[in-house]
């Protein structure tokens, strides 16, 4: 949505993401001053229990994660099918067969990060790609556009889409989800491999499934067709029940991410190349790259400064230079001009005084602190917090934060210098904006400094060393 002050000025309000930028002046201001809320989990029970103990059951019995209303759904299916997908994939597609997903990565033409999402191959020349909008739109403008033998149909989240969802999706996971699933299905769960497909028998219905966990615990990712879902949903929580398995609301459900370590929300690198002035003008005036919030006590007005490479995200595992892609020729400088490595994906663990006093100045007179919500702390859909040395000097940019009742801290996932990268060192995150921005989300406030320790991320060690393995 436009900033109030373009619409006071009788700007014409824009058809697409190109024209938008053109009348903020630059992706800065549009996104900085963007009035849309930050993005949520819709039409879900905000908290069955409450957050915290939903939280503690992922660690320790089991849980039911409703995932059928916050993310988009492209099918792609035809003979092109395939080579769509190489040709905008980060990843190798050589070893692709039918029941396996992947997690699709996509860059841009300067190799910095656009989105990823989960690609499930469903059938011969059919695949369905899973996700928030960044890498779904990716894929679906150069099906559109490429010149490729495919179909598509697409389904987007609950905010946007009329009607129940084409598909349920749900996961069970948790030290005690293999039960659930074999009280669900009669049956011992098959031993599958990491992001190995099967199919179950659950309430009387066909249920395909994914193995698959979001905190690095066991489970399963679980679909259909809408018209299954209450005979599954119903099936599964009377399985569930006798192994103590909770639901997770949509309070708790994005903080998962804090601790398997995935980044959720990197800003799609598709502002500033004049390459994608034709995917801008595509995407439309109310795309979620159009109207997101950008947010936090880091500020440039050069919007690349916000962009990430694969390697800073821990995805350079999964680059492949086996088949051409767009953005090869980058990646490949970059692993030239060494450097794949400048910075590190980490977890960093708010110091727990710090934290409580600038959570504590709520109840003193003046400005204080920006308030931090819980579970997620995020007040925009694009984070980008100051990581600094304890003497100023800024090592890093500090993203997704929220609290986790597991580790009874402030968590945040962050991208700081190689040198600073070892668990144990500490650095300070800058919390709170210094920039004003017209976001209604941001009260009158100080920045306040917060010390942090650099760990691991994954930070559950689980999740870091055995659970993609299995």
């Amino acid at each position: 949505m436009l900033s109030p002050r373009l619409v006071q000025r009788g700007i014409d309000v824009p058809s697409n993401l190109e024209e938008a930028i053109q009348q903020a002046g630059s992706p800065v201001t549009l996104l900085w001053e963007s009035q849309s809320p930050p993005a949520i989990v819709p039409r879900v029970v905000p908290e069955f229990s409450n957050w915290r103990d939903e939280q503690l059951a992922w660690r320790r019995t089991a849980v039911l994660y409703d995932q059928s209303h916050h993310m988009a759904d492209l099918n792609i299916s035809g003979p092109d099918a395939l080579k769509l997908i190489r040709d905008t994939a980060v990843n190798s597609v050589e070893e692709f067969p039918v029941d396996m997903a992947k997690q699709y990565v996509a860059v841009s033409p300067d190799g910095h990060v656009i989105g990823d999402n989960i690609l499930f191959h469903l059938a011969d020349d059919e695949y369905q790609a899973v996700g928030i909008p960044p890498s779904i739109n990716w894929l679906h403008y150069h099906a559109e556009t490429g010149g490729y033998d495919v179909r598509i149909w697409r389904d987007d989240n609950s905010l946007y889409r009329r009607g129940d969802p084409k598909v349920y999706r749900y996961q069970v996971q948790g030290p005690g989800a293999l039960e659930v699933i074999e009280e669900a299905t009669g049956q011992e769960p098959p031993t599958l491999r990491f992001f190995r497909m099967t199919r179950f028998t659950i309430g009387g219905k066909e249920v395909r499934a994914l193995r698959h966990g979001m905190a690095g615990e066991p489970g399963f990712e679980m679909w259909g067709p809408w018209e299954d879902n209450e005979a599954v949903h119903s099936a599964l929580l009377a399985a569930g029940e006798k192994h103590g398995m909770i639901q997770v609301g949509g309070r708790a459900y994005h903080t998962n991410a804090l601790e398997s370590g995935w980044l959720p929300r990197p800003l799609p690198a598709i502002y500033s190349n004049d390459a994608l002035a034709g995917y801008r003008r595509w995407l439309s005036e109310n795309s979620y790259e159009t109207t997101s919030p950008l947010g936090g006590s880091f500020y440039s007005d050069d919007i690349e400064d916000y962009y990430f490479t694969p390697y800073e995200l821990d995805y350079g595992r999964i680059v492949a230079f086996d088949h051409d892609f767009i953005g090869r020729e980058a990646l490949e400088k970059m692993i030239a001009d060494g450097t794949t490595r400048t910075r590190r994906k980490v977890t960093l663990v708010w110091n727990g005084d710090d934290t409580a006093e600038a959570y504590g100045s709520l109840f003193r007179p003046g400005p204080g602190a920006k308030f931090i919500n819980l579970p997620m702390a995020l007040y925009d859909t694009f984070h980008f917090d100051r990581v600094e040395t304890p003497g100023g000097a800024l090592v890093g940019l500090s993203t997704w934060t929220g609290y986790s009742a597991n580790e009874r801290a402030i968590l945040s996932l962050a991208v700081v210098d190689e040198s600073l990268a070892e668990p144990g060192t500490e650095v300070v995150v800058v919390w709170g904006e210094d920039t004003p921005s017209s976001k209604v989300q941001v009260e009158d406030h100080v920045q306040v400094r917060i010390r942090a320790t650099v760990q691991p991320a994954p930070l559950a060690e689980r999740a870091r060393t055995t659970y993609r393995a299995d």
